[in-house]
């Protein structure tokens, strides 16, 4: 068979994702720190955004000025050709816009006048002009930075040496260390990068650790309870020995303990209690960072009528503005091509921004509503009462693709009259009923796990097989295996261990 060029005529189907379709995608699974950079980053580059702080004096009204059409809100999600050939891909398919942002008009009323028109195109500056820059001044900001941990131990070797060559070699230990004090370097290695003998380091190393507060400069968590029991003069054999089998102790092993240290149960419980009063990480007290506060996307609170107000947290959306008087008069006086097309690009990226903002706000509110109505009874009345729940049933709920409600719920917060909440809690996987009626949320199983071995006694420690028994009376069908991965998810230990430990503390308490 002779082989031979010729031309061919086929029409086939591709999904092409565009660039612009594939950020509206990110957004929404963006966090608000994530949203915030990437607003910032887009202001920076776009001499047409403008952000407008929620601070500001006085609230910025919208304003709607004429505009050509190629730039119009609408017309221009059809005219370019990026968006609009997203538009005609297949519907169940997640891949065109309206299913990764489904338009709503009854999510928009709820959204409010001031949340519905906040990314609107707005001509001027859109800054208070009675701004004053003590306005934003912030307590926090004028405290006086804390002390870190090198800076600490930094100071202790400045007065703790007196040569230039053993503050050289406690430098570079002090640099070694990790957030919780302990040495993260080899003794060889540091004696052979800095020329001299490991007796020199070892040397340096005993003086450190005996730094403030004690336990820095320890290698391991046995040797930071050692440095600081020595502290102490508490350091006997028998302590010694204790520290040298803590994995005994993390087993609850107390009957092994006693054979090794030769004490009876009082002394042992008097050396637990000893080291319960140490500290296993001495160096976080200056750790010198600030925790991140947990900002809720969604607030939810009781409505006058019984239901359930739900609406966005203002702070965790970005206020983004288009200057069109500045696109305006900047575009009047364009002397060449690639000056407009430039200021096209940034017009068409800015509208398509604050749209994109705009329905990624209705998209949350939306997948939110549906959530708080599925879980309406946990939030009445407790855990007990969450239901399952999985994406697909919100999904089908509100109209959206199943991996649209997971972007969402990807990261974001709801605060509710119970809390603080990821959207993903309100996950759960669901366990059948004992007696044919509604299925349990895993979420609500495991808290009855906890509350019967919260309220067992040592004398009657339940094993997984007896809360098994005890939650089928209450309507539960659960396996073995199930209620042991709940616990050991709890960090709860097993019923030997916490038998143990039950048995000590009625000691104690004797």
């Amino acid at each position: 068979m002779a082989l031979a060029a010729r031309l061919q005529l086929r029409q086939s189907q591709s999904l092409v994702m565009t660039p612009q379709l594939l950020q509206s995608i990110r957004l929404l699974q963006f966090t608000h720190l994530e949203l915030e950079k990437f607003v910032d980053e887009e202001i920076e580059r776009n001499p047409l955004l403008e952000r407008v702080d929620q601070r500001d004096d006085g609230p910025v009204a919208p304003i709607e000025p004429e505009q050509p059409d190629a730039y119009n809100d609408s017309n221009w999600f059809t005219e370019t050709g990026t968006p609009a050939s997203a538009e005609k891909m297949a519907e169940r398919l997640d891949t065109s816009l309206e299913n990764v942002f489904p338009d709503d008009t009854g999510t928009s009323e709820r959204l409010g006048p001031d949340l519905s028109s906040q990314w609107k195109s707005a001509g001027g500056s859109g800054s208070g002009s009675n701004f004053s820059p003590f306005d934003r001044l912030d307590v926090e900001d004028m405290a006086e930075a804390s002390v870190t941990l090198r800076e600490h131990v930094g100071q202790q070797i400045a007065l703790g040496f007196g040569s230039a060559v053993t503050r050289l070699i406690a430098q570079d230990l002090a640099d070694a260390l990790d957030d919780a004090g302990y040495l993260r370097a080899d003794i060889a290695e540091v004696a052979e990068r800095l020329g001299c003998t490991e007796q020199d380091v070892q040397s340096v190393l005993a003086t450190c650790q005996n730094f403030e507060p004690v336990g820095l400069f320890a290698r391991d968590l046995a040797e930071c309870l050692m440095l600081q029991l020595a502290a102490r003069d508490r350091l006997d054999p028998a302590m010694r020995a204790l520290i040298e089998n803590l994995d005994l102790l993390a087993k609850r092993d107390f009957h092994s303990l006693k054979k090794i240290c030769g004490v009876d149960e009082q002394d042992l419980l008097d050396m637990l209690a000893e080291i319960r009063a140490l500290d296993p990480r001495p160096g976080m007290a200056f750790s010198g960072g600030h925790t991140d506060t947990i900002v809720a996307d969604v607030i939810v609170k009781p409505a006058s009528d019984g239901s359930w107000a739900i609406e966005l947290n203002v702070e965790t959306l970005p206020r983004v503005l288009v200057d069109q008087i500045y696109f305006a008069n900047v575009s009047s006086h364009a002397k060449g091509q690639a000056e407009k097309d430039f200021l096209t690009e940034c017009m068409q990226d800015a509208t398509w921004l604050t749209r994109s903002l705009d329905q990624r706000a209705k998209t949350i509110l939306k997948v939110a509503s549906e959530i708080v109505r599925q879980q309406d009874a946990f939030l009445l009345h407790g855990i007990r009462h969450l239901r399952p729940l999985n994406l697909r049933t919100v999904a089908d709920a509100i109209g959206m693709h199943e991996s649209t409600v997971s972007r969402v719920t990807s990261n974001k917060y709801m605060m509710t009259p119970r809390g603080v909440f990821e959207l993903r809690f309100f996950f759960t996987a669901s366990i059948a009923s004992a007696e044919g009626g509604d299925a349990h949320s895993s979420e609500a199983v495991r808290d009855r796990i906890r509350e019967l071995i919260d309220t067992e006694r040592a004398v009657n420690v339940l094993s997984d097989d007896a809360i098994v028994d005890m939650l089928k009376t209450k309507g539960v069908e659960i396996a073995r295996r199930t209620v042991a991965k709940y616990r050991e998810g709890m960090n709860i230990p097993s019923s030997v261990q916490r038998r143990r430990e039950k048995r000590a503390i009625a000691a104690v308490a004797r």
